[in-house]
């Protein structure tokens, strides 16, 4: 979901209205596209001034747009601290927590900034999204619908709408859903994610020659969608053209090949096109797949015990003993953030100051809206020896400041 397409407007616009002052320099940069020198003006303003609200929201959004979840989250959580009753920053500390893939934690903002003001549209889908993702679907619908009252014909809309009809959808109301696509697709004509959600909504309706024109539109308009190309793939088969299927399946398979369903719809099409070496080709990527998995699932279970009893070497003031287990913890399990950062705080610990940044870096972009391991590795880079840190930004330049 894209939250961002519905942001950050709102806030900057009422600075347009206070006295000129360096945030309003650096809104009017950010306007003219020049993000990093508004950035700059806007860490200078809240050096000289660290009570600058403004400057710490326009701050945050920007960051935020930039993809620099952590810092951005860190700028709005100081905003929110510095103004709690404003909507604006609560609505852009949720946003980007949304940003940073993080629906849980954007909820509690979301929900305050309808709370202080709801009539605040775009907090209302906002927290309709959160809602949705969280499959709280009878909750969504209510912040969605008074969404669209406030919304009208607005061009917003069109997303509030997109997201009603997940929830009609859930509901198993696609005729509701139908209406609401449809609508969104008024507003915005070219918005493939809503196209496939019609396509699906039709063929519930039995209507077949809807729903594969509405599957055709959205891979029309993002080919690079593998769950677009999946759908459009399976429809063809579902309504007997395997012929048409396998191009569309395979493309899929190309862009995401993790995916089971995609995989199966592969094989059978293939069958029914009488191309059995190429199906038991595809059978055997799905048994590749599966193993993967399961594989996974067993280095899983290995890294939680190696995990655990670094933690207790650690305890017992075993420092290299704990790094060696939770090295081969993270090896195992390389996406667990929590054993990432347990490495990272050990070598760091042990004096093994670029690997252990460099660890706590590669946590953050993992989840990049915990602010824990963010203050973390503020810490550790203030503690770190300056000839540690000029070597470390060779290697990681995108490090936060």
């Amino acid at each position: 979901m894209r939250v961002g397409l519905l942001l950050t407007g709102f806030v900057w616009g009422s600075l347009l209205f206070a006295q000129r002052s360096p945030v309003d320099q650096a809104w009017d940069l950010a306007a003219k596209g020049q993000r990093e020198a508004a950035i700059e003006i806007l860490h200078k303003t809240i050096a000289d001034n660290a009570s600058n609200a403004d400057a710490r929201l326009l701050l945050g959004s920007l960051l935020s747009d930039g993809g620099n979840a952590p810092e951005a989250i860190a700028e709005l959580t100081e905003a929110v601290r510095l103004r709690p009753q404003s909507a604006d920053a609560q609505n852009a500390l949720g946003e980007a927590y949304m940003a940073a893939g993080n629906a849980q934690l954007a909820r509690a903002p979301f929900e305050t900034a309808v709370k202080v003001n709801p009539r605040f549209a775009i907090a209302q889908v906002n927290l309709g999204a959160v809602l949705i993702e969280t499959g709280e679907y009878a909750s969504a619908a209510e912040h969605l619908d008074l969404a669209l009252k406030l919304l009208g014909r607005d061009g917003d809309a069109a997303y509030a709408h997109y997201l009603r009809a997940k929830a009609y959808s859930a509901d198993n109301n696609p005729r509701s859903a139908v209406t609401q696509l449809e609508a969104a697709l008024a507003l915005r004509p070219d918005y493939p994610e809503a196209w496939s959600d019609l396509g699906q909504a039709r063929k519930l309706l039995l209507d077949d020659r809807g729903a594969l024109a509405a599957e055709k539109k959205a891979v029309e308009l993002n080919p690079r969608d593998a769950v677009a190309q999946y759908r459009l793939g399976a429809e063809y088969l579902r309504q007997g053209e395997p012929a048409a299927a396998v191009g569309h399946l395979q493309e899929a398979f190309r862009i995401n090949s993790h995916d089971q369903s995609t995989l199966n719809a592969l094989q059978s099409a293939l069958r029914r096109e009488g191309k059995d070496d190429e199906a038991a080709a595809v059978k055997q990527k799905l048994r590749h797949l599966l193993r993967e998995k399961d594989q996974a699932s067993q280095n899983a279970v290995r890294a939680v015990k190696l995990n655990n009893e670094g933690a207790s070497l650690e305890k017992a003031g075993d420092l290299p003993g704990a790094l060696e287990r939770y090295r081969k913890a993270v090896e195992l399990y390389p996406e667990h953030v929590g054993m990432r950062v347990n490495y990272a705080v050990v070598l760091l610990r042990l004096g093994q100051w670029t690997d252990g940044l460099t660890e706590l870096q590669k946590a953050l972009e993992l989840d990049p809206a915990n602010q824990s391991i963010w203050k973390t590795l503020q810490d550790a880079l203030k503690q770190a020896p300056p000839t540690v840190i000029a070597q470390w930004r060779k290697i990681a330049p995108e490090h936060p400041r």
